[in-house]
């Protein structure tokens, strides 16, 4: 991307996030591209990058730990591996092998399942490969501890062996011989040290022509003297001449690995490069986490339709003061690809400016950015600012001709791949020419595609860009009842400076103010205090607006929990109706195999007896009594669907059913313990007790 001016990455405070994703580097790699971090146009990169840092962001989100842990900078190893005739270090054989351990837990951990569900993150070792011999080469020379094995050759164990043996003769001939002179008297409190290499005896400098053997030096009280013994001195030598064997095999040896493991240089410094990969990508995954960035919709064409966008920086302080951020929320696309905010001074026009044109050097850059992920980022090729006071003692310029100086070279190099951002457009010079000015070079951008931002306090701007197609008005809101900046984006509307509102706001004295009123033009008042007017009726509306989606959510809420209840009870009226027809049908099933039961016992009597008129009665009963018993349940039914019954006494006038036929009547007359009952048109003669009081439901 082409940015202007060169301080366009400062004056968007680009620099600082760096710094921030710098911090959050291990390596000397990643923080070195972190240091060249450039902002792409290919959305291809663009969205490999994101991508990966998305995937990064999850995996540290599920609490899950990519194991790639390698921070070393091998830089100067691999550069030695690469000489011909070079000898590492057994130091940075250790510092190979880890980065070697560290490669094969990554490749481990990319099985086929990860592979699929990260395949971004497994494009950074897609084209890379893991070689075991490298491994076995170095923990056939070192052990564990980066020692060199004693079995690394024949010779370099023959060597060992031998010096084993001369370092424990040693040993005995030299605390025997300090043995002797302790009992002498010679010794001194230091009974022995060593000087270049050697075994000496400190002995008393008294004495020390009574010692035989080499004179190494004295103390510097001179109180000591420091002498080999004759009699350790051939066994001294031949410790010597072993360890300097053992010195030139040791070298031999790691020349030969340096010699076995330069074959595989480019793949080694494949596997750094990786390591740094994935710390970089981390890193971003970290800063994200910090800021809340997320992925958006990316697009090939322009437009800018930021939701609930924050500036990453602001964000960060408001966290750590526990303060709220205002986000903004905004659309150019190819209708209204211009937008002109007003508003009074401080109430945060820049910094919607600002975050509008951070978040997309961010994105470009593949950094996720705090936006709802639901936003739209498209890509564009330019990015063109000026913000602040641009005055030039250099050049010998004015505010005012600085800053003609951007606005012609906006002019000449704008275009629909263009995103722009003017603080202030027309300022340094006369209100009235500025103004006309500032209209003419909005137009110029207007009229070639351009996407961009515009501050201004112009009122002639704010008429411009009401009635012109392409640029939209947008206002910063400010609480006229308390006089303070609510720091929130209106778009649609041009706002009002609230010239006299701040004034009163700070003290000024009210005589002052009227007087200020008085001198402005009538028509400009009364314009500045319609919007004004409008602002404030807005936020009343946005407010109302709010409460009632906040009640049509709580109504939606209640819907669902009453649809949920309904379908419950549906559920368990279908459940009921199911065990009660399953009833039926179970004292059917039942009453048929009696049935079956009994009708056979009939047929084994109809044989056997010679009474048929008996059998026939008994067949009678059995099914005509059923049937009547079913009439009676039928009307017992119905008659509880009508009536209920009530405890009271059998009285003239009450309503009665007959217990044995389920009848209905009135009682008319009461005679003993018998009661007159009218049923239909006939009176019946019944006993009290056959009688149950009922009455209608």
């Amino acid at each position: 991307m082409k940015l202007y001016p060169e301080s366009a990455e400062q004056q968007l405070e680009f620099s600082k996030i760096k710094n921030h994703l710098s911090a959050y580097c291990n390596t000397e790699y990643a923080k070195e591209k972190v240091s060249h971090l450039r902002v792409h146009t290919k959305k291809e990169f663009i969205t490999l990058q994101l991508q990966q840092t998305f995937e990064c962001k999850l995996i540290l989100e599920q609490n899950q730990v990519l194991p790639s842990d390698f921070t070393l900078n091998l830089a100067r190893a691999l550069k030695l591996l690469s000489i011909e005739g070079s000898v590492l270090q057994a130091e940075d054989f250790m510092h190979i092998r880890r980065l070697t351990v560290n490669t094969e837990k990554v490749f481990r951990w990319f099985d086929t399942e990860r592979r699929s569900a990260y395949h971004a993150l497994y494009k950074v070792l897609e084209n890379s490969y893991f070689e075991k011999a490298i491994l076995h080469l170095i923990d056939e020379i070192f052990d564990d501890s980066g020692n060199i094995k004693d079995n690394a050759s024949e010779a370099l164990q023959k060597i060992r062996q031998n010096l084993y043996r001369k370092r424990n003769e040693l040993r005995r001939v030299f605390e025997r011989e300090v043995a002797r002179l302790n009992k002498a008297g010679y010794s001194a409190e230091i009974e022995e040290g060593f000087s270049n290499g050697r075994r000496v005896v400190a002995v008393f400098s008294e004495y020390k022509r009574q010692v035989k053997g080499i004179l190494h030096g004295e103390s510097d009280s001179r109180k000591t003297a420091f002498i080999e013994p004759e009699e350790t001195i051939e066994l001294n030598n031949e410790v010597f001449s072993l360890e300097n064997e053992e010195r030139k095999e040791i070298l031999r040896i790691l020349k030969l690995l340096t010699s076995k493991l330069s074959v595989y240089n480019n793949l080694l410094r494949e596997w750094l490069q990786i390591a740094g990969e994935f710390d970089f990508i981390q890193a971003k995954a970290k800063l994200a986490i910090e800021i809340n960035g997320n992925y958006p919709n990316i697009s090939d064409r322009a437009i800018v339709d930021l939701k609930n966008a924050y500036h990453p920086l602001l964000f960060l302080h408001n966290k750590n003061s526990d303060r709220t951020t205002i986000p903004v929320t905004l659309k150019l696309d190819e209708k209204n690809h211009i937008l002109v905010i007003s508003g009074p001074n401080a109430g945060g026009k820049t910094v919607s400016m600002k975050t509008i044109g951070l978040n997309q050097l961010m994105m470009q850059s593949g950094l996720l950015v705090p936006v709802s992920a639901d936003s739209e980022m498209g890509i564009f090729k330019q990015l063109f600012i000026h913000i602040g006071d641009t005055q030039s003692i250099e050049f010998d310029l004015s505010t005012y001709s600085s800053h003609l100086l951007h606005m012609k070279y906006f002019i000449e190099n704008v275009s629909g791949k263009t995103l722009f951002f003017i603080d202030e457009l027309g300022s340094g010079t006369d209100p009235n020419l500025g103004g006309a000015f500032a209209e003419i070079i909005l137009n110029e951008l207007n009229c070639k595609h351009a996407f961009g931002v515009i501050t201004t306090h112009y009122l002639n701007l704010k008429i411009f860009a009401n009635h012109t197609p392409g640029i939209l008005n947008g206002s910063m809101m400010f609480d006229e009842k308390n006089l303070r900046p609510l720091y929130k984006l209106t778009v649609g509307k041009p706002g009002s400076s609230y010239t006299f509102a701040i004034a009163e706001r700070i003290g000024l004295p009210k005589h002052l103010i009227n007087q200020a009123k008085k001198l402005v033009d009538e028509n400009h008042f009364r314009l500045d205090k319609l919007l004004n007017r409008t602002e404030q009726d807005l936020q009343v509306l946005q407010k109302e607006k709010l409460e009632l989606k906040k009640l049509l959510t709580e109504n939606e809420q209640l819907k669902k929990q009453l649809s949920i209840q309904l379908s419950k009870e549906k559920h368990n009226q279908q459940i009921e109706l199911l065990k009660h027809q399953n009833k039926i049908t179970e004292e059917r099933i039942a009453y048929l195999k009696d049935m079956e039961r009994k009708l056979r016992q009939i047929v084994l009597e109809w044989r056997k007896t010679e009474n048929k008129n008996e059998v026939i009665r008994q067949v009678d009963e059995m099914l005509f009594k059923r049937k009547e018993k079913q009439v009676k349940n039928k009307i017992e039914k119905k008659l509880e669907a009508k009536y209920r019954e009530v405890q009271s006494p059998v009285t003239v006038g009450s309503k009665v059913k007959m217990k044995k036929n389920y009848q209905v009547g009135e009682v008319k007359e009461i005679r003993g313990k018998r009661a007159v009952v009218q049923i239909g048109v006939l009176p019946i003669n019944i006993d009290i007790n056959d009688l149950v009081t009922i009455e209608e439901k």
